[in-house]
């Protein structure tokens, strides 16, 4: 009797954590919807193990860099304001691509002593969803720079609800990666101007572990026939990581000094859960999940730590190498997204700044 109540209570444990941790707060309606909860649920569990079992590993030395020029999405909340932190404290120029330029200099302000700080603080709009914004964006980092050291590829959506953007993208696909794709090829000669031997310039693009259930469904990029947050969310995750490989690959052809890596922060508190049924329980978060400031430091560790000069290309997590799709470890699979992605923006000769 005994042993059937405990195992009535494990079960009803487990059904209790599935239920708020869902990526969603909606109940699954299909198989399917099941199957990728499930592995939401399985990759969130190894997840959390990962991070606690490289925490030792998971640092990032600071040193000063005043003549660096270092361009990020988003920043005004979450791992994004704490890598706008850590970049100041290297004495960079930082300049912020946000939708509201105001209330991002103002939480950067919350956390930073702006008039002390020997970095500097430029905050620009930009709707990295809109490529309309990001090429008015790019422009301005043009006309104001002659090179950029750092771009990082920070902002982000996960699990919201469908949505077409005004280009006819699906809002996932659009801002995590079609936007930063756009951005990376408008800044490349930038880029390329800032890298000289021994100190390429870099770029970094912020993905997620869920990218190890991500499938590319170019028959329906959009997901109309058949959408579900979490697939869509792991689908631009993924596209991240072959759009990382491949871009290495056509820098190094060029010999370009210019390396691109893609890096899982960690399970981390922040907003980007607000869609998910985990904000039903708070608590869980606050006691399980990294903080912004320690799912910052692999970000920065990317963008600026020598121990990984010269190793593009690289999918990063918790300060060291992670595992990742094994589709981007096959160069036709890498490729075949690049090209993807370059007709639907129309770019002849991606990396040339032209749009």
């Amino acid at each position: 009797m005994l042993g059937t109540l405990l195992s009535l209570l494990f079960i009803g444990l487990l059904l209790c954590a599935f239920l708020f941790s869902k990526t969603t707060k909606e109940f699954p309606k299909s198989w399917f919807e099941w199957k990728t909860e499930f592995r939401y649920q399985y990759l969130g569990i190894v997840g959390l193990i990962h991070d606690a079992q490289y925490a030792a590993r998971d640092r990032v030395a600071l040193y000063k860099q005043p003549d660096r020029i270092a361009v990020i999405t988003g920043g005004n909340r979450g791992i994004g304001l704490r890598i706008v932190e850590k970049l100041l404290a290297c004495d960079m120029t930082v300049v912020m691509g946000v939708r509201d330029p105001r209330s991002a200099e103002a939480a950067v302000a919350s956390i930073v002593d702006l008039k002390a700080t020997k970095g500097k603080l430029i905050c620009e709009q930009l709707d990295v969803g809109d490529l309309k914004s990001v090429k008015a964006f790019a422009q301005l980092i043009k006309d104001r720079f002659t090179k950029v050291d750092l771009l990082l590829n920070n902002a982000g959506i996960m699990f919201a609800p469908f949505k077409i953007t005004a280009d006819g993208y699906e809002s996932h696909f659009a801002i995590n990666y079609l936007g930063h794709f756009l951005l990376t090829h408008l800044l490349m000669p930038k880029l390329k101007a800032a890298g000289k031997e021994g100190k390429n310039a870099r770029i970094v693009n912020v993905s997620s572990c869920v990218n190890l259930i991500g499938r590319i469904n170019y028959k329906d990029i959009n997901g109309e026939k058949h959408y579900y947050p979490g697939t869509a969310y792991s689908q631009s995750k993924l596209a991240q990581i072959l759009f990382t490989r491949h871009l290495q690959t056509v820098l190094d052809a060029e010999k370009a000094h210019v390396q691109v890596n893609v890096v899982h922060p960690g399970i981390v508190d922040t907003d980007l859960f607000e869609h998910s049924a985990t904000t039903s329980v708070p608590i869980f978060k606050k006691l399980f999940f990294k903080t912004p400031e320690r799912g910052s430091r692999t970000v920065v560790f990317a963008a600026i730590d020598p121990s990984i000069e010269g190793q593009g290309g690289t999918y990063l997590s918790n300060g060291g190498k992670g595992p990742f799709h094994p589709d981007a470890k096959k160069p036709a699979k890498c490729e075949q997204l690049f090209q993807f992605s370059c007709d639907l923006l129309k770019i002849q000769k991606y990396g040339n700044g032209e749009f």
